[in-house]
């Protein structure tokens, strides 16, 4: 092996330290791109921060799109976190009221009418959302509910008159477009729940709307002389049912008294019949009295005891037979005692 001159060991040195002043240029570039990259990074963390911190508010879900593609995750309300490269928006999950504002229609018989206002209250099922914002996006209120309205109310103006419309069927408007839209909803968005419908007076031309006006005072005065009569009817019915139930008093009233007067009557007669029995016993028993107390010894008796009390004096050459001819006496009252006995 041949040895290094001196000469050969000198030209070597400034090539070594050549080589040791190239590598510590790398390490120092390097570090100070490290230095720069993560002092870059914590300058875009501190930019990024607040759109990575994001609110959900309540009554609403947050749902998430990632490079244009919806993700089936959604967040409850509150503070959330999220990616730089993930877009958010909350979506309201309970209820709403939209209104769907100047809908022109044009009813059977060929009128422009227009539906100012239409106020429809639904509400978006949480279990829902993501399959309806995949079908219909954000804004499916849009397809669903303010294009829907005017599709349902342009069906219903064009197959009714505007007397119909206005007036004989106006009540009805608010449930048929709540049926009409839910119906819908049921078979090609379950998630969207329509609860009720308000459907504002259309506004029609002004010609028309005077006549309306006009047969609704007609209409009014029809109905206030109907019930006029309806009250007079009512009253003389009133009257009628007063003077029946009067009548029927003083019926049941004379009747009473009859009755009455009757059973007076028969107490009455009752009353006589009993004295007139009581009597006639009377009598009889005093005729039997009599009949066994009239005896001729009797009568001649009373018959000497009133001559004896006659303080009367005759005076002549005769005396009455009567007085005198006792013995006649006794045999006249004799006959008449048998002859009473033997009619007895």
């Amino acid at each position: 092996m041949a040895m290094d001159t001196p000469q050969s060991q000198q030209k070597a040195r400034p090539r070594q330290s050549h080589q040791g002043g190239s590598l510590f240029f790398a390490i120092l570039s390097a570090l100070l791109l490290f230095i720069a990259i993560v002092a870059m990074t914590v300058l875009s963390s501190k930019q990024l921060w607040p759109s990575m911190l994001h609110q959900v508010p309540e009554g609403y879900v947050g749902v998430y799109w990632r490079g244009g593609a919806l993700l089936k995750a959604t967040t409850e309300p509150g503070y959330h976190l999220k990616s730089s490269i993930t877009e958010f928006e909350p979506i309201q999950v309970t209820l709403q009221t939209d209104q769907v504002k100047d809908i022109p229609c044009g009813t059977k018989g060929g009128v422009m009418i227009n539906f100012e206002k239409i106020e429809v209250v639904n509400r978006l099922r949480k279990e829902y959302v993501y399959e309806t914002l995949v079908n219909y996006g954000v804004k499916y209120d849009k397809t669903w509910i303010y294009d829907k309205i005017h599709h349902e109310i342009n069906q219903f103006c064009s197959s009714h008159t505007l007397q119909e419309v206005y007036i004989d069927m106006f009540d009805q408007i608010d449930d048929k477009m709540k049926e009409a839209i839910q119906a819908d909803c049921i078979r090609y968005a379950p998630g969207i729940e329509i609860i009720s419908v308000r459907v504002t007076k259309p506004s029609i031309p002004e010609s028309i709307r005077r006549n309306f006006e006009q047969m609704e005072e007609e209409r009014t005065n029809a109905l206030i002389a109907m019930e006029h009569q309806r009250v007079a009817e009512k009253e003389a019915e009133t009257l009628k049912k007063i003077a029946i139930s009067e009548a029927e008093k003083n019926s049941q009233v004379s009747k009473i008294l009859m009755q009455q007067r009757l059973m007076e009557n028969e107490m009455f007669m009752a009353r006589e019949k009993s004295l007139a029995d009581a009597n006639f016993y009377r009598v009889m028993k005093e005729a039997e009295a009599n009949k066994l107390k009239l005896s001729p010894q009797f009568l001649e008796l009373k018959f000497i005891e009133a001559i004896a009390s006659n303080t009367k004096i005759f005076f002549g050459n005769k005396i009455a037979h009567m007085v005198s001819d006792q013995r006649l006496l006794g045999n006249f009252l004799q006959n008449f005692a048998a002859k009473d006995y033997s009619d007895g």
